[in-house]
């Protein structure tokens, strides 16, 4: 008797013609993401496009947002591998409808549609809150550090990029009298053709620190001027120290990043990385209701901040509930805010005493103590209560787990942008498969 086995004859033409619908499990993420897709508003995008039919035809800005959506959801950001899936994965060819958009389109989409694309995050969280899905009388702030799209060795100082700069320029004359001699030539250097080159990148990081310090300038002359304005109503000098003035020029050990000039250098468990600051809103769900980039390190100027950002984000999409209680490491240790943020209705739990800074000698806490008056006695009291232990203990399982999913499982550690505003909205579209991927779960337990 003949072995039995399944045909595999791949000769075999279609007898009918194929029907993607029957390509994927109904369960499947894909089929929930253009599910998703069709809730969201997406007029933002359609508006960037001529409404009267001239142009080459671009490919639909629904499918787009869906691929990205899939894509950044499985943890594939990069453009050209995300176009070889759209020709080899059956998810990528179902949700682009068996077109393959080139890794060019892709990564232009993703410009084009920058601020789209970051609000994308809110619509996101409002299928979340229309699933049950998001409750505000817990919330958890924390950060983590994304690489940058840069190389700690792309730091230069001033001083450096001034000397570079005249470097290049004597390099380029060299180059051209070995070229042209005494003769004038036609055709500008490739190195100042090239709008990418060395030299114009050394020449912006230059600018950049010049605009700072006018800023900086400009600031300290506002104070005065309106100090003094309220030192003529009041009839008298203010208390306090006038604020020290800046610099008058760049200093020239001021540093700053020749690839990506907003990165910063920071501080990381695992040592230094030229990046920025993720922060994040969690609730006990682990849903994500507020997601912002800073380039401030470490976290204790965010914690009013990202809590005006998760009432915002939450106002939004329609809770006007502001968050009952709010918990946070020591890094947001920050008397002012703090207070700021219990005056607007919350209650908040921050360590004073947890925190990744060495321990201060005791002149040095006895000195804070003194600084921040009865809210550092007041916090260790309720930090040590029952209630205070159950609130804080469930400030690690509600957002640290964010980052872990973030970073390790989905392979977001660093940005493939460059610039500020670019990251942001790449950091808001990773938060937002975040939400997504816990609502599709979400959706069978609810059934």
């Amino acid at each position: 008797m003949a072995q039995n086995f399944l045909a595999c004859d791949r000769e075999q033409g279609f007898l009918l013609p194929p029907d993607v619908r029957d390509w994927l499990a109904p369960e499947h993420l894909a089929w929930f993401v253009l599910d998703v897709v069709d809730e969201l508003d997406l007029s933002a995008f359609y508006r960037e496009y001529r409404e009267d039919g001239w142009g080459r035809a671009a490919f639909e800005p629904a499918m787009m947002v869906a691929l990205l959506l899939y894509a950044y959801a499985i943890g594939e950001r990069r453009s050209r591998v995300i176009e070889r899936r759209c020709a080899e994965d059956i998810a990528f060819r179902v949700i682009a409808a068996n077109q393959v958009p080139d890794h060019a389109t892709i990564a232009r989409f993703r410009v084009r549609h920058e601020r789209a694309l970051a609000g994308l995050f809110t619509e996101v969280l409002g299928l979340c809150a229309k699933g049950g899905m998001v409750s505000v009388g817990l919330i958890a702030v924390d950060g983590t550090k994304l690489r940058a799209n840069a190389s700690k060795a792309a730091n230069r100082s001033y001083a450096q990029i001034v000397e570079e700069i005249l470097a290049e320029a004597a390099a380029a004359d060299a180059r051209d009298d070995m070229a042209f001699g005494d003769r004038r030539g036609d055709e500008l250097p490739s190195e100042l053709a090239d709008r990418n080159s060395r030299r114009a990148r050394l020449r912006q990081a230059k600018a950049r620190l010049e605009a700072e310090v006018e800023a900086a300038q400009r600031t300290h002359r506002e104070h005065l001027r309106s100090r003094a304005e309220l030192e003529a109503q009041r009839g008298g000098k203010l208390r306090g120290r006038k604020p020290k003035p800046p610099p008058a020029a760049v200093v020239p050990a001021a540093r700053t990043n020749v690839t990506d000039p907003d990165s910063r250098l920071m501080r990381s468990p695992t040592g230094f990385v030229q990046g920025y600051n993720a922060q994040a809103v969690g609730t006990d769900t682990q849903v994500i209701v507020a997601a912002e980039l800073s380039t401030d390190s470490p976290d204790a100027r965010m914690l009013e901040p990202m809590i005006d950002a998760a009432r915002t984000e939450l106002q939004a999409i329609g809770i006007d509930e502001p968050p009952g209680v709010v918990v946070a490491d020591g890094g947001y240790w920050n008397v002012p805010q703090i207070e700021s943020v219990i005056a607007a209705g919350s209650e908040v739990l921050v360590n004073p005493d947890c925190s990744a800074r060495p321990p201060r000698a005791e002149h040095e806490r006895k000195l804070r103590d003194k600084r921040v008056g009865g809210l550092y006695a007041h916090m260790q009291r309720v930090i040590v209560s029952e209630r205070g232990r159950a609130l804080y203990g469930r400030r690690q399982p509600m957002i640290e787990p964010v980052f872990a999913q973030t970073k390790v499982v989905r392979r977001a550690d660093a940005f493939q942008r460059r610039g500020l505003s670019a990251c942001r909205s790449e950091w808001r579209l990773i938060a937002a498969t975040h939400n997504l991927l816990k609502l599709w779960r979400h959706q069978p337990a609810t059934a």
